[in-house]
């Protein structure tokens, strides 16, 4: 129940700070990748404060074990299938503009397009289960051949 309390709460401290920066906005996510046009900072700002966050729990968090993450990186290396969910991922979200989190918190607005980003992102959360169980020899998870194993 603790568990269920704290990611509740970090949750909700996320949707707040993404709505009072502004990420719920698709028009954002779409101006910082206009480098052509308006391009707008924000989203690189957000990124930034992310980042720092997670730098001090890499650093500070994870010496409590209770924090500790029980595998910080499961793949070694880069592979096709990384870059191409990577890809993929970029491709989304700067049609849409949206990111999941963001578009998650604008799910509430009832607005039209955060409910359909949202459904095609957990549809192709189902596909990519559905493709993991039909293909066990082939686990996604695996590091790539030639990689070492962590730890």
């Amino acid at each position: 129940m603790k568990a269920l309390v704290t990611a509740l709460l970090a949750g909700s401290i996320f949707g707040v700070g993404l709505c009072i920066s502004g990420m719920t906005d698709p028009k954002n996510i779409i101006a910082f990748l206009d480098v052509t046009g308006h391009w707008s900072p924000n989203l690189a700002g957000v990124m930034l404060g992310a980042v720092a966050v997670h730098t001090a729990w890499l650093r500070w968090g994870t010496r409590n074990s209770a924090m500790a993450a029980p595998s910080l990186s499961p793949r070694v290396g880069i592979d096709g299938a990384l870059l191409g969910g990577a890809a993929l991922f970029g491709v989304g979200c700067g049609l849409a503009g949206y990111c999941p989190g963001p578009s998650v918190v604008a799910v509430a607005t009832g607005a039209l397009a955060p409910l359909v980003f949202v459904a095609a992102m957990l549809a192709g959360m189902v596909l990519n289960a559905a493709v993991r169980r039909q293909s066990p020899g082939r686990a996604l998870d695996a590091p790539p051949a030639g990689s070492k194993q962590p730890g």
